[in-house]
């Protein structure tokens, strides 16, 4: 019996990395689909998804069982606007259109969107059916997603996930907790940050990728799910616990350049139809996930 082929696309970005080795484990032969290349020990194809007919023959030459869409700009600061919406919504459809177009497509296509999408929601927990609300322009690129994606459901099996905020070892530190916990590591007297009000339900990038491989092991196709823990945290919570691992406290000083006006203050999410669906939910707690990351490799 040949072994089941898994595409992933990002595959050699934070949580594609994960992911893959999640699905490794799980028996899949897994082939990695990255823009400019990786570095992964992947199967790696170099591809770019807005070149519809390269991203076409790709698609054609691995045939894959499943997918799972990981790629695209996911920096809400992203500074090109442009970029956000032609990878975020153009490279999906055209994936979409690739996938298609196979003689046998995949049985499941998994597409990462965002809890983004719920802007500052006035209900707490969100579940998926709280109405999107995005309030920068890369949730609206992932919404704009999502409805395009709708336009393929009855051509392909999709599933869209919005995850909610999750770190880990080898995240940018572009993001915040990646930030803070290397200016520990890194013994630094002091840190500058922006937004300070933030309340936010932060998951484990381990657990996020086991969501991934249940939802290949389920293919609850057509379903709309949250990935969160459903447990919020402040940012001052998250400090004292990084003092509390580091043994010293740190001076926050905020840097105007850092304010982002748009920025989501509240955001915690409801994963019960998550656990409704494939039966597991992000458990691991925050304190263990910084512990992990402060420790390092």
């Amino acid at each position: 019996m040949s072994q089941s082929r898994a595409l992933i696309t990002g595959a050699s970005g934070f949580t594609g990395r994960y992911v893959a080795s999640e699905l490794e484990a799980a028996g899949f032969k897994v082939t990695g689909l990255s823009y400019g290349g990786g570095q992964s020990a992947l199967e790696d194809i170099c591809a770019d998804v807005l070149d519809r007919q390269a991203l076409r023959e790709v698609i054609a030459s691995v045939s894959p069982d499943v997918v799972l869409h990981l790629a695209g700009i996911s920096f809400v600061a992203h500074g090109d606007v442009d970029e956000i919406y032609r990878v975020n919504v153009s490279g999906t459809r055209n994936l979409l259109e690739a996938l298609a177009s196979l003689i046998r497509p995949p049985s499941l296509v998994v597409l990462a969107s965002s809890a983004n999408v719920y802007g500052n929601a006035t209900v707490e927990p969100v579940t998926e059916d709280t109405p999107a609300s995005p309030t920068n322009d890369y949730a609206v690129s992932k919404l704009a997603m999502e409805y395009m994606a709708s336009l393929w459901k009855s051509q392909l099996p999709i599933v869209i996930t919005r995850p909610f905020n999750y770190t880990g070892i080898g995240q940018s530190e572009q993001f915040l907790l990646p930030k803070i916990v290397s200016h520990f590591r890194r013994k630094e007297s002091s840190i500058e940050l922006g937004n300070t009000d933030v309340f936010r339900d932060f998951g484990d990038v381990r657990d996020v990728a086991r969501v991934y491989r249940k939802l290949v092991e389920t293919r609850p196709a057509g379903s709309v799910l949250n990935i969160c823990s459903g447990v919020g945290h402040s940012l001052d919570e998250i400090l004292e616990t990084m003092a509390a691992i580091a043994g010293y406290h740190i001076d926050v000083k905020i840097n105007p350049a850092f304010v982002r006006k748009e920025d989501v203050r509240r955001l915690i999410g409801s994963n019960r139809a998550l656990f409704d669906a494939i039966g597991f939910v992000p458990s691991i707690p925050l304190s263990e996930t910084l512990s992990w990351m402060y420790g390092g490799e």
